[in-house]
Protein backbone atom coordinates (compact mmCIF):
# COMPACT_ATOMS: atom_id res chain seq x y z
CA UNK A 1 0.00 0.00 0.00
CA UNK A 2 2.92 2.31 0.72
CA UNK A 3 4.14 1.82 -2.87
CA UNK A 4 0.87 3.16 -4.30
CA UNK A 5 0.93 6.21 -2.01
CA UNK A 6 4.47 6.97 -3.11
CA UNK A 7 3.51 6.44 -6.74
CA UNK A 8 0.52 8.78 -6.48
CA UNK A 9 2.55 11.56 -4.86
CA UNK A 10 5.39 11.33 -7.41
CA UNK A 11 5.00 14.18 -9.91
CA UNK A 12 8.24 13.65 -11.80
CA UNK A 13 6.51 11.83 -14.65
CA UNK A 14 3.90 14.59 -15.00
CA UNK A 15 6.65 17.18 -15.32
CA UNK A 16 8.37 15.16 -18.04
CA UNK A 17 5.08 14.87 -19.94
CA UNK A 18 4.53 18.63 -19.65
CA UNK A 19 7.99 19.33 -21.04
CA UNK A 20 7.34 16.87 -23.86
CA UNK A 21 4.08 18.62 -24.77
CA UNK A 22 5.79 22.01 -24.74
CA UNK A 23 8.57 20.69 -26.99
CA UNK A 24 5.99 19.23 -29.39
CA UNK A 25 4.12 22.55 -29.53
CA UNK A 26 7.34 24.43 -30.29
CA UNK A 27 8.20 21.89 -33.01
CA UNK A 28 4.80 22.30 -34.68
CA UNK A 29 5.13 26.10 -34.59
CA UNK A 30 8.65 25.91 -36.06
CA UNK A 31 7.56 23.56 -38.86
CA UNK A 32 4.64 25.83 -39.75
CA UNK A 33 6.87 28.91 -39.82
CA UNK A 34 9.50 27.17 -41.94
CA UNK A 35 6.90 25.98 -44.46
CA UNK A 36 5.66 29.55 -44.86
CA UNK A 37 9.19 30.81 -45.27
CA UNK A 38 9.94 28.07 -47.80
CA UNK A 39 6.94 29.07 -49.89
CA UNK A 40 8.03 32.71 -49.86
CA UNK A 41 11.57 31.75 -50.86
CA UNK A 42 10.28 29.62 -53.72
CA UNK A 43 8.25 32.55 -55.02
CA UNK A 44 11.17 34.96 -54.64
CA UNK A 45 13.67 32.73 -56.43
CA UNK A 46 11.18 32.00 -59.21
CA UNK A 47 10.66 35.73 -59.74
CA UNK A 48 14.40 36.40 -59.75
CA UNK A 49 15.00 33.54 -62.18
CA UNK A 50 12.31 34.85 -64.52
CA UNK A 51 13.68 38.40 -64.41
CA UNK A 52 17.23 37.20 -65.05
CA UNK A 53 16.04 35.09 -67.97
CA UNK A 54 14.24 38.07 -69.46
CA UNK A 55 17.28 40.32 -69.10
CA UNK A 56 19.56 37.80 -70.83
CA UNK A 57 17.58 37.73 -74.05
CA UNK A 58 19.25 39.40 -77.01
CA UNK A 59 17.15 42.05 -78.74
Amino acid sequence: MKFFKTLMSDEQGATAIEYGLIAALIAVAAITAMQGLGNELTTTFSTVSTKMGESNTVD
